[in-house]
């Protein structure tokens, strides 16, 4: 038995949707972000790639290049397919701007969907108005959100620029609109334990919450962590305790979210530690395993009184 067989995941949505597992098609449209351009700070946050921060980011090729290149990778894979803007912060640029670029992305015949990916404090309304313009055409549209953790000391320590706040707030506006707002968060940050995992789902889903994905932190070249993992600093989340912490948030998150990824890999020389996380299946069969000794998801069906254990735990 696999991941769907214990977790309701946006394959398995998409399957029963189009009858098949539609692939993204990722688009690098020349975004930046407030925490490299000055408005926030220029270092990024901590765990990403900085050393890219000194030349010229992005593609020179078109949006309609990009998406039939991906196509043509991905050929016989599927049938019609996503728009994904994941690099950077893709929501942040004047609006006639971000238009042009989702507007190219949607006249390829062949994609039924935009997926913008983004930092919370980079969506005002009339981002969200847009994008739910595309949703109200009958495109599948979700917004992408990089909380990574609920916890204000982490996301200071992190070096994020923004707090829960801004996430909530964002939340709200987008869900109110009718946009699905799928939150991405990372076990294994400095100073972060399983408790502050689970703390940190039960903001999330306390706000709303439409999708998860959630990720292990892994070092990559030219990141701060990099420096600190050197130095010995940074101790790393090992696969098994990966896996027993994303069981334990699949069991508490209800049925009705969806799942878009509770795994990540990176490829060497980029990927410096952990070394499992260079492996694309260990980790997702590690989690499957868990599943299948301790149950899927909302396993738990009182989460309150689970969550109120945990901290009870965390504050002894």
């Amino acid at each position: 038995m696999g991941l769907d067989s214990f977790v309701n995941t946006f394959g398995a949505i998409c399957k029963h949707k189009y009858g098949e597992r539609l692939r993204k098609l990722t688009i690098d449209a020349k975004f930046t972000c407030p925490n490299r351009d000055g408005s926030l700070g220029k270092g990024g946050c901590t765990f990403c790639n900085v050393a890219s921060f000194s030349h010229e980011h992005g593609s020179e090729k078109s949006i309609a290049v990009q998406l039939s290149e991906g196509r043509e990778r991905l050929k016989g894979k599927s049938s019609k397919y996503f728009a994904y803007f994941q690099a950077y912060t893709s929501t942040y640029d004047e609006y006639q701007v971000l238009k042009a670029k989702y507007d190219e992305a949607i006249e390829d015949p062949d994609i039924v969907g935009l997926f913008v990916g983004t930092r919370p404090d980079c969506v005002p309304d009339e981002v969200i108005e847009l994008l739910a313009s595309y949703q109200r055409r009958g495109l599948e549209v979700w917004l992408e959100l990089g909380l990574q953790t609920a916890n204000e000391t982490t996301l200071k320590r992190i070096n994020r620029g923004h707090g829960f706040a801004e996430y909530q707030d964002t939340v709200l506006r987008a869900r109110a609109a009718g946009l699905k707002v799928c939150t991405h968060m990372i076990l294994g940050l400095p100073g972060e334990a399983h408790a502050d995992y689970l703390s940190t789902l039960k903001q999330v889903l306390d706000v709303g919450v439409d999708g998860l994905k959630i990720h292990p932190l892994h070092i990559v070249a030219g990141s701060t962590l990099a420096k600190s993992w050197q130095a010995g600093r940074v101790s790393l989340i090992s696969k098994e305790d990966y896996a027993a912490s994303v069981g334990e948030l699949i069991r508490h998150t209800p049925k009705e979210v969806i799942f878009h990824r509770v795994t990540a890999y990176a490829k060497k020389p980029v990927l410096l530690a952990p070394d499992w996380c260079g492996f694309r299946w260990d980790g997702l069969v590690a989690i499957v395993d868990d599943l299948k000794l301790h149950g899927g998801q909302g396993h738990y069906v009182d989460l309150n009184c689970c969550f109120e254990s945990v901290s009870a735990v965390a504050n002894q």
